[in-house]
């Protein structure tokens, strides 16, 4: 496999191993099923695949309530399942990654279930008082459980996850041994879940100690709303030591972090001696919007590397979210013409759209206590000759009828086009991760992002292009060494193309050579100029 830094500007597939494929025949996708399902992520053209949790786990928050960081839960196989997938990902040239969790486990943990019998030293690994403050669970409610004695013990999400005290000395020392236990096996790289979290302020002040940034409550599905829980100033060093972890090995493990904040808070968790990337989460809360893309992917690569990110096993499908699937195929085109590195969701090269659930098929906890649900992104995958065996039972949520149609849907050749042709550019320096980008939008809607630029890109006025939009559409060239754009028709109608050649677009253009609207397109437009006009 080729070494290097592929992580930088690589597509990674994201598999949520209890919907992607089910060798077992109990309705539940599994380490088995997704082994013989890899050639179709190989096809893709994808880089790496990263697996959310598969360490043993009662489920009550599927796979991230741990209670066994080392093991495989019997749901989805054992070790010698988990090995024959990892060996057969490396043999068709997939990387793997896979979920630690490190800011909470199961409350079936040995030690948390220690604590709860009275071990005061396990305690202390917790967070235990008589005194609960008034923090908020991210799932909704208190952040806060009664234990029966007259304590209470802290979980920032499901009461089924107890936080761990990263302030005591033994937590850094047993994730150490976590790490070492999957990078021994072969693992390439970590996704660190809540890689934010972790340190609490100390002494676990109450929020009305605090003066929140003008706007800011603390509410459900926001931890980062909670200043004393996350973010203290001891969490990035934690990566420091577990940097020393990962390059030790060779080739080098790759650490990318669940890192839910600005993103130049953000920045402060990567580096060479910290986290190799942080998940940018921007266009996952965007509209459809060429304004608001703009902003986002300007306030992204400010902070090189990036992640491009539109859905994961959190959030709404993009169809359904963004109104359409041409809008879906637009973002998938645009997300991997960015440059960076690309996660895409699975599904999403199918173009699957959010699956309404009925009420009493919800299995998402956070369902119960905030009325937030995440089951309908969650849906089993629609696999020509079925999810699971014939005579199974049924998959664990409800497949909508139908369902496999979507096997058809253009977003594949879609997707496979646009990956393979993105290595091409790679090959041929086009799509260097470091790539300088400068974003316009025009009174149409028109979003153009042109990279490999020799000049500032000023308008036949010699205004700072960037100053443009407040004076509305204006004529603008921009002289360009490397000749590429990604041009992205987010208004009404279609839009004009800036002169050169069109290698993809996410749907077939006009009669008149124009780009209809909610489509995406990359032109290489050479040594010559890119038509910013308006």
């Amino acid at each position: 496999m080729p070494t290097g830094v592929w992580w930088r500007d690589g597509v990674v597939y994201q598999v949520y191993p209890r919907s992607f494929a089910d060798a077992s025949g109990d309705g539940v996708g599994d380490l088995a099923g997704l082994t013989a399902r890899l050639g179709h992520i190989a096809e893709l053209g994808a880089d790496a695949i990263w697996l959310t949790p598969f360490q043993t786990s009662p489920q009550k928050d599927h796979g991230y309530d741990v209670s066994d960081y080392t093991g495989v839960d019997p749901l989805f196989g054992d070790l010698p399942a988990f090995d024959a997938m990892l060996g057969r990902a490396h043999d068709l040239g997939l990387r793997v990654i896979i979920d630690i969790v490190p800011n909470h486990c199961s409350s079936e943990h040995p030690i948390f279930r220690a604590a709860l019998a009275g071990d005061e030293s396990a305690r202390q690994r917790f967070h235990f008082t008589r005194t609960p403050n008034d923090w908020p669970s991210v799932f909704g409610g208190p952040a806060w459980e009664p234990v029966g004695d007259g304590t209470w013990y802290l979980h920032l999400y499901a009461p089924e996850q107890p936080d761990w005290n990263w302030r005591d000395p033994r937590t850094a020392p047993f994730f150490d041994d976590v790490l070492r236990f999957w990078f021994d096996r072969g693992v390439d790289g970590l996704r660190v879940d809540v890689a934010y979290g972790l340190f609490k302020a100390p002494g676990l002040p109450p929020l009305t100690s605090v003066t929140l940034p003008p706007g800011v409550t603390p509410t459900p599905g926001k931890l980062r709303s909670n200043p004393l829980a996350c973010d203290q100033p001891e969490t990035p060093l934690v990566y420091r030591r577990w940097r020393e972890i990962a390059d030790s090995y060779d080739p080098p493990r790759v650490l990318i972090g669940e890192v839910n904040l600005e993103p130049a808070r953000a920045a402060r968790y990567t580096g060479p001696d910290r986290l190799h990337q942080a998940f940018a989460f921007g266009f996952v809360i965007a509209p459809w919007d060429a304004h608001a893309w703009r902003e986002t992917g300007e306030q992204l690569l400010r902070h090189p590397p990036v992640t491009w990110v539109t859905e994961n096993h959190d959030v709404m499908r993009t169809p359904t979210r963004y109104g359409n699937p041409a809008r879906a195929r637009a973002a998938l085109l645009t997300i991997l013409g960015l440059p960076g590195a690309a996660y895409l969701f699975q599904g999403q090269e199918y173009g699957l759209p959010e699956v309404t659930i009925p009420e009493e098929d919800r299995q998402d906890p956070a369902w119960k206590r905030s009325g937030m649900t995440r089951d309908g992104c969650r849906v089993p995958l629609p696999w020509a000759d079925g999810f699971s065996p014939p005579g199974s039972a049924a998959p664990w949520l409800p497949v909508p009828e139908g369902w496999e149609r979507y096997l058809e849907s253009p977003s594949l050749e879609l997707c496979r086009e646009a990956i393979a042709l993105r290595r091409r550019l790679h090959g041929e320096g086009v799509f260097s991760a470091d790539d300088g980008v400068e974003w316009s939008v025009d009174g149409d809607g028109r979003l153009i992002a042109a990279r490999g630029l020799d000049s500032r890109g000023l308008d036949s006025r010699g205004l700072d292009s960037r100053g443009l939009d407040s004076l509305g559409p204006a004529s603008r060239v921009t002289r360009a060494s490397k000749g590429f754009a990604l041009v992205v028709a987010m208004g009404a109608g279609p839009v004009e193309l800036p002169d050169g050649e069109v290698l993809i677009s996410s749907d077939p253009l006009t009669g008149d050579g124009r780009l209809p609207a909610d489509a995406a397109a990359w032109i290489r437009t050479g040594s010559g100029s890119v038509n910013h006009g308006g």
